[in-house]
C-alpha cells in the first residue's frame, strides 16, 4: 500500500504536470526562439533575456549579472528550507549553432521551474534557476560555483538533449590548453637558415601526440586544432598557436595525460629551436558524478513517461564528452541526464543535430524533460530521508569549503 507521503507526492506531481502542460506553447516558443538566434559563450544576451523574461512573468525574483558574468543570472521562487537548483544553458557553437541542444536545456529548465513554483509551499522548497553561460567554451558554472552563486543549494539538476535517453550520464574531466610557439622569421627562399620555424614546431608536436595515442589509458583523449599557422608561405613563421582539449575519466588521469602531452609540446620547441608557452584557457572541467538517489528517482519518472533509457550497466561505457556540470556534481548532489530526440542518425556537434533540436521530437523533449525534473524534485522533497540527506549536505557545505 502506498504511504500517505507518496500519495501526496503523486498529487503534487499531477499539479506540476498540469503546469507544464499549461505553459507548453510558451516553452516550445522559447526553445525555438533561442535556437533561431544562436549566441556564443558569454555573449548570450538575447537568449538569457528570453529565459529571464518568461520566469519573471511567472513571479520569479531575478538577479542578473551574477558572479560578474553579464549573461549569468539567478531566478528564485518560494522560501522553503530546501533549495533545489535547476541549471539552464543557452550558449551555441561557432558556425553550427545549437548543435548541442542548449535551447532544449533552457526551455526544459524553465518548464520544470514553473511547475515546481506551483507546489513550492507544499514541498517546502525554494526553486532556484541558474542561468549558466559558456558551457561549450568558458566554464560559466565553474566560475559561478567558485564565486559562491551555488552556496546553499541542496541539489542541482538539468537535462541535456541527445540521440537516446541516458539517466546516469557520465562525462570526462577536461583541460583546455593554448600553446604558443615562438621562433624567428626569415625569407623562406633567400635566407631560410636564419629562421626558426614555429610551424615546424607544431608539426613535431602533432606527430608526437599522434604517436602517443597508442599508449593512452582508456578514457584519455587528445584533440586540437592549429589556430595560427603563419602569415605567408614565403616567410618562415615566427609564431604559431594551437588549442588542445585533453580529457580523462578522472582528475588524476587528466594530470598524467597533461604531463605526457606537455612533453610533446616541449619536443616540438626543442626540435626546431623555438620557445613555447602552454596556458590554461578556460576552467578545468571535472567528471560528472551523478547522485545515485536522484538518478534512481529520475529513472522511475522518465520510465513512467514512456521513455526507455539506456540500461544502467551501459551508462558508463559512453561518457558524454565533458561539461562544467561535472564541477557542480562534485560538490552538490546532482544529475545531468540525457533526454532523447529523433536526431535521424546525427549526433551532437553536427549540423543535422542542430536542425533536429527544433523539430517535434525536440519539442516533446522539452516538455518531458521539464516534467521529469519537476517530478524528481517533488519526490526527493517529499521523502523525509532524502530531504534530510540533502539538507545535511547543504549544511556541511555551508560550514566548510565548497
Amino acid at each position: 500500500m502506498a504511504s500517505d507521503n507518496s500519495v501526496v507526492a503523486d498529487d503534487l506531481a499531477a499539479v506540476a504536470d498540469r503546469a507544464v502542460a499549461a505553459a507548453a506553447s510558451d516553452l516550445i516558443e522559447l526553445s525555438h526562439s533561442i535556437h533561431a538566434e544562436p549566441e556564443l559563450g558569454f555573449e548570450e544576451f538575447k537568449s538569457a533575456s528570453k529565459v529571464v523574461t518568461l520566469l519573471a512573468e511567472h513571479g520569479f525574483d531575478i538577479e542578473t549579472g551574477v558572479a560578474d558574468l553579464p549573461t549569468a543570472f539567478t531566478a528564485s521562487f518560494g522560501s522553503g528550507e530546501l533549495v533545489l537548483g535547476l541549471c539552464a544553458e543557452y550558449d551555441a557553437l561557432p558556425e553550427i549553432g545549437h548543435a548541442c541542444g542548449h535551447n532544449i536545456i533552457a526551455a526544459s529548465t524553465v518548464g520544470a521551474a514553473l511547475a515546481l513554483a506551483e507546489v513550492a509551499d507544499q514541498c517546502g522548497i525554494t526553486v532556484r534557476v541558474f542561468g549558466t553561460p559558456a558551457e561549450e567554451d568558458g566554464g560559466g558554472k565553474v566560475l559561478m560555483l567558485d564565486r559562491g552563486v551555488f552556496d546553499g543549494v541542496a541539489a542541482a539538476m538539468m537535462v541535456h538533449a541527445g540521440p537516446i535517453d541516458i539517466v546516469g550520464a557520465t562525462s570526462l574531466a577536461l583541460a583546455d590548453l593554448g600553446v604558443t610557439f615562438t621562433g624567428r622569421e626569415a625569407h623562406a627562399s633567400a635566407a631560410p637558415q636564419f629562421g626558426r620555424n614555429a610551424a615546424d614546431a607544431v608539426t613535431v608536436a602533432q606527430v608526437g601526440i599522434g604517436l602517443l595515442r597508442q599508449h593512452l589509458m582508456p578514457g584519455q583523449q587528445v584533440h586540437g586544432i592549429v589556430t595560427d599557422g603563419g602569415t605567408a608561405p614565403n616567410v618562415v613563421p615566427a609564431r604559431t598557436e594551437m588549442r588542445f582539449n585533453l580529457r580523462a575519466y578522472t582528475n588524476e588521469a587528466l594530470a598524467e595525460l597533461s604531463e605526457r602531452v606537455g612533453d610533446c609540446f616541449t619536443a616540438g620547441a626543442l626540435a626546431t629551436g623555438c620557445s613555447h608557452q602552454v596556458r590554461t584557457l578556460t576552467p578545468t572541467y571535472t567528471a560528472l558524478t551523478p547522485d545515485p538517489d536522484l538518478v534512481r528517482a529520475y529513472r522511475e519518472v522518465i520510465t513512467d513517461l514512456g521513455r526507455t533509457p539506456l540500461a544502467p550497466e551501459f551508462e558508463g561505457a559512453q561518457p558524454l564528452g565533458s561539461t562544467d556540470m561535472g564541477n557542480i556534481t562534485n560538490v552538490i548532489p546532482g544529475i545531468h541526464p540525457v533526454i532523447g530526440i529523433d536526431s535521424e542518425g546525427s549526433v551532437p556537434h553536427q549540423r543535422d543535430f542542430a536542425a533536429a533540436c527544433a523539430k517535434p521530437s525536440a519539442d516533446r523533449a522539452v516538455l518531458d524533460g521539464a516534467t521529469a525534473l519537476a517530478r524528481t524534485a517533488i519526490r526527493v522533497a517529499r521523502d523525509p530521508g532524502q530531504r534530510d540527506r540533502l539538507l545535511a549536505v547543504a549544511a556541511t557545505r555551508a560550514g566548510g569549503s565548497r
